[in-house]
Parts: C-alpha cells; structure tokens; sequence
C-alpha cells in the first residue's frame, strides 16, 4: 500500500492557502509556523511534487498545489462526514449541527428553532453562523458547516436541498400613507421613489420585483437597504412603502411603529424556505428533522 499524506498536514495545507500567510495559518492551526511549515513540506516530499514556490519574502501556490487543495478539502470533508456516520448511528437528533442561516430569516426564525429543538431535543447542538446565500454554500462545500436555511431558489451547486415552507411577503406602508392609497392597490398610481426595498443580492427584492411586477423602476427608491429593519425605518419615516416577509411581521419588527400591513395587489408574492447540505453527508435523518421543525414554526 502506498504511502498516504497525513490528514493533519493537509489541513495545514489547507489553512495556508486560506490565510495566505504562514504566521495565521500556524495560529488558525493552534500550532508553532516551524511545525506547520515541516508539516507542507513532508507532504510534499510524500508526494513528490512541489506544492508552494517559496523565496524569502513570499511564496505562492504552484498549479499543483492549488489541484491538492481543492482535493485535499475534500477529503477532510468526506473524513468528517464518515465520523459523523459512526457516531450518529441509531441516535439522529443528537450531536452537534452547524448550520448556517441568511439575515433575511435568522433574526426571525432561528430563537423559535433554538427553542423548539432544545425542548424536543435536548442531546441535539444547533451552532449558529449567519451569513450571506454566497459564503454560506461556501462554507458547506468547505465542510466548515453542515446544514443551510436559504430562501428557494437558489444555485446550490450540486449539494441537496427540501423545501420546507413558505414565507409570503405583505406591503408595509404608514398609517398616513395608506389614507391616499385605493384598495385594491395599483402600483402604478403610486409616487415615483416610493418603495424601498434592500440591496439587489437579497432574495427578497428579488422576489418582490418579479411576483409584484415592479418593472416601472422609477417607483422605486435609489436607496437600498442593507437589512428588514432599516426598512422599517425608513417607512416609518413617512417616505413611502416596503414589503416584509410574513416571519418578521409575526416577529414583531412593527411593534411600536404607526406602520400597517396590506395585501399586495394581484398574486400574493412569497419566498420559499429550504434547507441544503452536502451530497455526502450521512446526516440526512437528522437533517429531515429539523427540516419538519422549521415546517411546523413556518405554519
């Protein structure tokens, strides 16, 4: 049998080419620069190549070594999957979960979920990382988290996803504003600039824009926000209207302000919610679980 590459310096390899600086590397390693460094360079005489050019100031990755990090992350992944199989065998809803959530739903979900789960399951850990769609399904495929709670849909690059419910959206606007509005609401009799509506990325304008046929971009506001409560905000300021997921609403992100929430016109707008992990996480029974428990606080 050949000789294999120890999973302890294809981590080092792997946090080297993350941090891109040796010293960081060592530390986000919890060992010495000397022992991280032997480390990569036994690994490269295992495999007889070279993994990084190095001169006294710099160093980079060779087209190799770049091909090992991908693999070697892999790997690990699959390493840390295999473990979580033997240890979950006969026993799913328990263990640790890192799972990952976008700020469009973790501010409104994840205490209910923590809570529910706590009281059902107490064997079970749930950690929490909040975090952008992007880095969050990097995170996964990096085998840094085990489970997401997007908004569907969404290119999830190959891993595996289940929609586990819906969140409908509803119009906000100020008790002031509302005395000028015709009900059913036209979107057309609606002042230039007056809805606000948050930063391109977010699903949620995504999905405003298409199901609330929002193709007159003159309706909406310059401004974008960054969260659902800067939105609010906003509003509250008299300056026009918004839509806000049904979960925030229920939250209770407008107790305290003059806001009102109508129906908007025409086909209810929503977002589904889903759940995403890695093909080959073992995980899947545990997984449903907490899937069918967001279903139940999504009702």
């Amino acid at each position: 049998m050949k000789n294999l590459p120890s999973l302890k310096n294809l981590h080092y390899l792997i946090h080297l080419h993350r941090e891109q600086n040796f010293n960081r590397a060592a530390k986000a390693c919890f060992v010495s620069q000397s022992t991280l460094s032997t480390g990569i360079q036994n690994l490269e005489e295992l495999l007889g190549q070279q993994l990084i050019e190095r001169d006294n100031k710099s160093f980079m990755f060779t087209a190799t070594g770049e091909e090992v990090v991908a693999r070697a992350q892999q790997v690990l992944t699959d390493v840390t999957d295999l473990v979580d199989l033997v240890q979950q065998q006969g026993k799913p809803m328990t263990g640790d979960v890192r799972l990952g959530c976008i700020p469009t739903i973790a501010p409104f979900l994840l205490g209910r979920l923590l809570s529910q789960c706590q009281q059902k399951y107490p064997e079970l850990n749930l950690q929490i990382k909040e975090d952008t769609t992007e880095q969050l399904l990097l995170a996964l495929g990096e085998g840094k988290l085990d489970l997401l709670i997007l908004a569907l849909p969404v290119e999830t690059h190959g891993f595996h996803s289940k929609k586990v419910g819906i969140d409908p959206f509803k119009m906000i606007v100020h008790k002031q504003f509302v005395s000028g509005l015709k009900e059913p609401v036209d979107y057309h009799s609606l002042p230039e600039n007056s809805i606000f509506l948050l930063q391109q990325e977010h699903c949620i304008t995504g999905h405003a824009i298409s199901a609330c046929q929002l193709q007159d971009t003159r309706k909406v506001h310059p401004f974008s926000a960054t969260s659902l409560h800067t939105l609010v905000q906003m509003v509250s300021c008299k300056l026009g209207a918004t839509f806000l997921p049904q979960m925030a609403i229920d939250s209770g992100i407008l107790k305290g302000t003059e806001l009102e929430v109508l129906d908007p016109p025409g086909e209810e707008p929503y977002r589904d919610i889903g759940i995403v992990w890695r093909q080959t996480s073992s995980r899947l029974t545990t997984f449903r679980g907490i899937g069918d428990e967001i279903s139940s606080l999504l009702q």
